[in-house]
């Protein structure tokens, strides 16, 4: 392998490969831990990346991943086994003798969570912590690319309306692309961050139907906030979107938790982090303005 010192996973996903962008811009040599060599990777490969090839079930995948690996980004998806991956990803780190480790958990994660993704990602922030090799949680509000999601783009732009259940509730939409700037600077700069849990918000708390305003100014169309119940938000996820049953049941407990205020609030940590504030809803929508074609 190359002589990379920061390595992300996730690398072909939304922040992971923000991560990348933003450590590439940095000049910092970065490899990638893929689940298959196929044309992402490819692409990555390209841009000077280099590539790991393996998945969280095999500690000897990760572990031959972190040779000379000085910082590495732990992302899991919403699915089972994320305790397990914590573990191996923690062992194979101390192992390897990484001295930081970027985890992203999500502002949900709780001991008493209702939602088996959250909890099992308060558990894993644990694992991580117990492991001694020193970690900064990342815990993300919602995120705005929700509001671009094929599933929910291409719906919103066809309805002219957003359809979630999510009452009145309120939060600072906060873009990938900023939280994979802060990702990069932590992993290019841990000292100072080692142990902390930094809550990730965009710059402006909004409800639902200030966010389908905000879209309505770039898009050059009205949109409305047309919020819908909580079951028969999970039937469509179950039946249209086809999600499987465990990220349709943290959804589901989510959609609960943002009514209760669980994803309020806002600060200025992506500044603080990164040097360069959040972007706000107008201006995500606007570098966005494709998924509405």
């Amino acid at each position: 392998m190359s002589e990379a010192e920061i390595l992300v996973s996730g690398a072909t996903g939304r922040t992971g490969g923000a991560a990348i962008d933003e450590l590439l811009k940095m000049g910092k040599s970065v490899r990638a831990y893929v689940r298959s060599d196929d044309e992402r990777a490819t692409a990555l490969r390209r841009r000077g990346v280099d590539i790991a090839v393996g998945d969280f079930t095999d500690i000897d995948d990760i572990r031959a991943a972190m040779e000379g690996i000085r910082s590495a980004y732990f992302l899991h998806p919403i699915a089972p086994g994320i305790i397990g991956a914590a573990a191996y990803f923690a062992q194979a780190a101390k192992e390897a003798g990484v001295t930081a480790i970027v985890n992203m958990s999500q502002i949900s994660a709780r001991r008493e969570s209702a939602s088996h993704a959250a909890q099992d990602h308060w558990v894993s922030e644990r694992v991580f912590d117990w492991s001694g090799v020193p970690t900064t949680h990342l815990r993300p509000t919602f995120f705005a690319d929700w509001l671009v999601y094929p599933h929910f783009a291409k719906e919103i732009w066809a309805t002219k309306k957003i359809e979630f259940p999510f009452a009145e509730g309120r939060h600072a939409p906060i873009a990938t692309d900023d939280q994979g700037r802060v990702i990069a600077h932590l992993l290019a700069d841990p000292l100072g961050h080692e142990g902390k849990v930094y809550p990730l918000h965009g710059p402006l708390e909004m409800n639902h139907t200030e966010i389908a305003t905000a879209m309505s100014e770039v898009l050059g169309a009205k949109i409305d906030y047309a919020p819908t119940s909580i079951e028969v938000f999970k039937d469509k996820m179950e039946n249209l979107y086809k999600f499987p049953p465990f990220l349709v049941q943290h959804l589901v407990e989510v959609a609960q938790n943002y009514r209760d205020g669980v994803f309020a609030g806002t600060n200025d940590a992506v500044e603080k982090i990164t040097g360069t504030p959040a972007l706000s809803v107008q201006q995500f929508i606007t570098n966005n303005r494709a998924a509405f074609a």
